[in-house]
């Protein structure tokens, strides 16, 4: 599930914060300043992007290191919440090339959907990703003691990608990998935690939400639920996708244990 979140309060700056040597420099003082001054800063980041040649910014936190549908993670974009919320819906974090092909990759990826359409399943979501502006880009993974996953995605509406552009964007991967970790720990890294980002109160899950989580509890898949309830396996799958949102859950199994625990389920001989 994906659960937007916002940016805390930029961190303390170090004893060297201040000096401008480079464009990177510049654009995290500028951000700063604007988080500092309560100034949105998602135009700020859209302006930051098209002076780089690209247009969208998505910053992700993942609680696995291979997500999936059933996976929590934690967004903050300047694209629109409907891109995010079909994303999150079509379960398109276990087809995306930017983040299937990043597992266990340290160097920042390069990418062009104009050679990625390799089966039908990913010429649909391309499809979908274009109607927003994505159509290739850079992504940068890396990992963090407290998480098991981050991911900065840089996104831009050309395709396919020319020559002369790839290698003005390889020139510049230095930077947008300092940028992106920079993002990161002025913002995130002292920021977000299980406890800020995890569910406030009680948990009310709704009455077929109940009934999913304990039918998953006696071993039941999605596709058994969905035939159990009179639904689609896709259904019942979105259902989950909620259920492990609201509980504030790594993943299925761990919502159940969580049910079981805080008694919102039962599970009966």
């Amino acid at each position: 599930m994906l659960t937007p979140f916002q940016l805390g309060k930029p961190a303390t700056e170090s004893q060297n914060a201040g000096i401008i040597e480079s464009d990177v420099d510049r654009r995290i003082a500028e951000i700063r300043a604007a988080a500092l001054a309560r100034q949105p800063l998602k135009p700020l980041m859209m302006e930051i992007m098209r002076a780089w040649e690209f247009e969208h910014f998505s910053y992700a936190i993942t609680t696995v290191g291979h997500p999936n549908r059933d996976s929590r993670s934690f967004v903050w974009t300047t694209l629109p919440w409907e891109w995010v919320t079909e994303y999150d819906q079509n379960a398109y974090v276990e087809i995306d090339p930017r983040i299937t092909l990043t597992w266990g990759r340290s160097a920042p990826l390069v990418w062009d959907s104009a050679d990625l359409k390799q089966d039908s399943k990913l010429c649909a979501f391309f499809a979908r990703a274009a109607h927003y502006g994505i159509r290739s880009g850079v992504t940068v993974s890396f990992g963090d003691p407290a998480y098991a996953r981050i991911g900065v995605a840089i996104s831009s509406p050309i395709s396919p990608v020319t020559a002369v552009r790839r290698r003005e964007i390889d020139s510049r991967l230095g930077d947008f990998m300092m940028f992106s970790a920079r993002f990161h720990d002025l913002f995130v890294a002292n920021y977000v935690d299980g406890n800020k980002l995890g569910p406030l109160g009680d948990v009310q899950l709704s009455p077929r939400e109940r009934e999913c989580l304990a039918l998953a509890a006696r071993g039941m898949t999605s596709a058994e639920i969905g035939i159990k309830l009179g639904i689609a396996e896709r259904t019942a799958n979105f259902h989950f996708t909620n259920i492990v949102g609201k509980l504030g859950a790594v993943n299925r199994n761990e919502a159940i244990a969580m049910g079981v625990a805080r008694g919102i389920i039962r599970v009966d001989n």
